[in-house]
């Protein structure tokens, strides 16, 4: 089967492939067919193998430079501007230190702020765990400028789906055309302590959230809603204080499935960096791209968001110690499937404190940072949200607002 490309991806350069985003749907349903033609004499090749050898397709190298995409790009004609965003870590900071940070993001010129949206941290010790909404909504009426919003949050266990409706509605009430709701399937660490739930199965957990995200934008279109589900229901349920334009809803997801019902279903797809360059531009982002083309809709017009991790120091030692907090992050995923208490995951992350910076690009030179960043710019993630995970979070936002942005503007 073809996993379709945006059409802003740069790797895109010849081909009936180039012309999938200028056809009507019947004939990008015709490309599509073409590209997905198990020849005879190449039974096994995969949706990438198949665009490259028959319709000039070039994927990324995964350690392409940012000049090399600048030039990649400038070829290819003009695109969408890259976003740059700063990641709120909630876990790490106490909700009055990390609102400054967020406007002190807004004040350097950059383009986002999303916060995560835990009810704990990934460690015990030093932890912090603000809720996100109403740290949101002193974001929306102190700030101006910048975009706003989760990276993730869970609409099906802790929250009700008509409950993250109005609070999102009322966000983008205060904030209009700067708020996006980021959306993902859950971590259980997130919702077995508040509720006491069983922690549902990863399909059940998709299904839940594909049901609450036609639940909240059926509550942003319509009113009386009376909605029967097989997780959640309404009986006449109205938000009365709707934003003219709702809030887009990007959501996260971490297999082939999931991405290409986010490219059928939302307006934007969300990723985490550090991993396998394959994992992107050989199955999510492809998937994301076919999900879309299958739903008639334009991949192109999608957002495609990635929290980047980047610590960023002079001394190079310092910022390789600094993702120590971190360190659960690193964790290979047999060591923290299912673990839902901070004071284990800590334990577990002590024990492997020597993987910490593996998911996190370390660095004291813009311009290595430059290039190990535009290796997800060519792969085709056009809205950028920086993770430091330096105590010092005002000493990373100005280094990176004067070193680092520029080269990625």
């Amino acid at each position: 089967m073809h996993r379709g490309i945006g059409a802003d991806d740069p790797r895109i350069e010849a081909g009936p492939a180039a012309g999938i985003h200028r056809a009507g749907k019947h004939g990008q349903r015709e490309i599509v067919a073409g590209i997905g033609i198990e020849h005879l004499a190449q039974p096994r090749l995969g949706a990438i193998e198949r665009l490259e050898r028959n319709h000039g397709y070039h994927r990324p190298h995964a350690r392409a430079s940012h000049r090399h995409v600048a030039r990649r790009r400038a070829a290819a004609g003009p695109v969408m501007a890259v976003k740059l965003g700063y990641k709120a870590s909630a876990e790490q900071f106490a909700p009055r230190e990390l609102l400054e940070f967020a406007l002190q993001a807004e004040r350097l010129g950059l383009d986002s702020v999303a916060i995560s949206d835990h009810f704990q941290p990934f460690r015990h010790t030093g932890g912090h765990s603000p809720a996100s909404l109403p740290w949101l909504g002193a974001l929306a009426a102190a700030s101006s400028r910048i975009a706003i919003g989760t990276s993730v949050l869970t609409p099906t266990v802790r929250y009700y789906p008509s409950v993250v409706a109005q609070a999102f509605a009322t966000l983008a009430c205060l904030a209009p055309d700067r708020v996006f709701l980021g959306l993902g399937a859950g971590e259980a660490l997130n919702e077995i302590a508040p509720t006491g739930v069983e922690w549902p199965s990863a399909g059940e957990r998709l299904r839940r959230l594909q049901e609450a995200v036609t639940l909240i934008g059926t509550l942003w279109r319509e009113d009386r809603v009376s909605f029967e589900g097989s997780y959640f229901r309404t009986v006449n349920a109205t938000i009365y204080d709707r934003p003219e334009s709702p809030p887009p809803i990007w959501i996260a997801a971490g297999g082939p499935k999931g991405a290409a019902w986010v490219g059928g279903h939302a307006d934007g797809f969300i990723q985490t960096s550090g991993k396998d360059p394959a994992l992107y531009t050989e199955t999510l982002l492809p998937a994301v791209a076919e999900g879309a083309i299958e739903a008639g809709r334009d991949p192109a017009a999608l957002t495609r968001m990635i929290e980047i991790k980047l610590s960023y120091h002079p001394d190079v030692a310092q910022a390789r110690r600094d993702c120590e907090f971190w360190a659960a992050l690193a964790l290979p995923a047999e060591l923290k499937k299912n673990v839902d208490d901070p004071v284990e995951l800590e334990r577990i992350a002590g024990e492997h404190l020597d993987l910490a910076p593996s998911r996190f690009i370390c660095t004291n030179d813009p311009d290595e940072a430059a290039e190990r960043i535009g290796a997800y710019v060519a792969m085709g993630f056009d809205h950028l949200v920086f993770h430091s995970p330096a105590a010092d979070q005002a000493g990373f936002l100005e280094r990176f607002a004067a070193e680092i942005a520029p080269r990625l503007r």
